[in-house]
């Protein structure tokens, strides 16, 4: 009787607390167990037994009560969410229109399965950053992970181990990544291809402005141009590594102008963004491209096909690479069943910006 009685006064203290905002305290009481029970289940931890777990999500789902999302879906039921987080500030996101095409082609093929792209930016604190997956995973509120923008020693694909949470990596892994991943195919060949192009031209004193020094995508293509180079027994005359930016890539491409043996006469970007940054940058300097400087891109971003003069870049289809992503991610989740096509293969896109060595 006395426990049926202690049942009854909690559930009036609960029901009284109801009209306004629940408290772990009215779950716990609810539940007839401690805060520290509540706690443990809420954040996925062991030493609650089924049969208590089960009273504390109903009694917490009966108000309405959770630190996140719905009770419900810590009982296993899906969010129907991919998170999707950014390591860097909103100033340098803004900067990379590769960035728009990737969460459009995601969109395209998350949102008629009925996910939604769960987007955060992480800034570049790494403990923030793991918090924030950690939080998503604990508090149900993704199904899986989305990675992009790899590392040398990236300790994301050992923190979703840990939680348990399915992932797969938008770019190339690096040896040891056991993640899943998809890129366009044919990067390496298309690059190559680029350096022959400028060598074909007499082209012997080639920069390449590149992406961060902790970039397994930038580091992966530097060996690519130093091997590339080596075979003709040439090394790069520069390469410069860059937050990405466009103000990075203007500093970069000035330093290399004003240097005291002429500078470079071809210079390769991390991306478009940044090679057309170049360009501008080398005609406020009152030189000719390509006259004077042979600029090559990469992503084959639309702007580039209309400035003068237009810019040869490595076409990668960032767009629909994205979107057979994301089809992957969903077969992962056992929410597609249909085949999944391989990412379109990158290449060479010849155009203005790249002439003839002069010098």
């Amino acid at each position: 009787m006395a426990q049926a009685s202690e049942s009854g006064t909690a559930v009036g203290r609960a029901a009284g607390r109801r009209r306004g905002q629940p408290t772990i305290l009215d779950v716990a009481a609810l539940a007839g167990v401690s805060k520290s029970a509540v706690s443990k289940v809420f954040n996925n931890r062991s030493g609650i037994s089924e049969a208590t777990r089960d009273r504390i999500l109903d009694a917490a789902e009966k108000l309405g009560w959770s630190p996140s999302a719905t009770a419900t879906a810590l009982r296993g039921e899906r969010s129907h969410a991919v998170g999707l987080i950014i390591p860097r500030e909103v100033d340098l996101l803004g900067a990379d229109p590769f960035f728009a095409e990737t969460v459009a082609g995601l969109e395209e093929e998350l949102g008629p399965a009925g996910y939604a792209l769960r987007l955060h930016l992480a800034g570049l604190d790494a403990a923030q950053e793991a918090e924030l997956y950690e939080r998503l995973a604990r508090e149900r509120r993704v199904d899986a992970f989305l990675l992009t923008e790899n590392r040398i020693v990236d300790q994301r694909h050992e923190l979703l181990r840990r939680l348990r949470t399915p992932g797969l990596l938008l770019g190339r892994p690096t040896p040891g990544q056991r993640l899943e991943s998809v890129h366009a195919a044919g990067l390496d060949e298309a690059f190559s291809a680029a350096l022959d192009h400028l060598l074909g031209l007499g082209h012997r004193r080639i920069a390449f402005v590149t992406g961060p020094e902790n970039s397994a995508h930038a580091q992966l293509r530097v060996q690519r141009l130093e091997a590339h180079l080596a075979a003709h027994g040439l090394r790069p005359y520069a390469v410069i590594p860059t937050d990405l930016t466009a103000e990075a890539a203007a500093d970069a491409t000035a330093g290399l102008l004003a240097a005291d043996d002429g500078g470079p006469t071809g210079v390769a970007y991390m991306n478009d963004a940044m090679a057309l940054t170049g360009i501008a940058t080398a005609q406020r300097a009152g030189l000719t491209v390509p006259r004077d400087l042979s600029v090559i891109g990469h992503d084959d971003h639309p702007l580039g096909r209309w400035l003068h003069p237009r810019l040869t870049t490595v076409r990668q289809d960032a767009r629909a690479v994205s979107r057979v992503a994301a089809l992957r991610l969903l077969s992962l989740l056992g929410a597609h069943a249909g085949p999944v096509p391989e990412p379109p293969a990158a290449d060479l896109v010849v155009r203005e910006s790249t002439g003839p060595a002069r010098r």
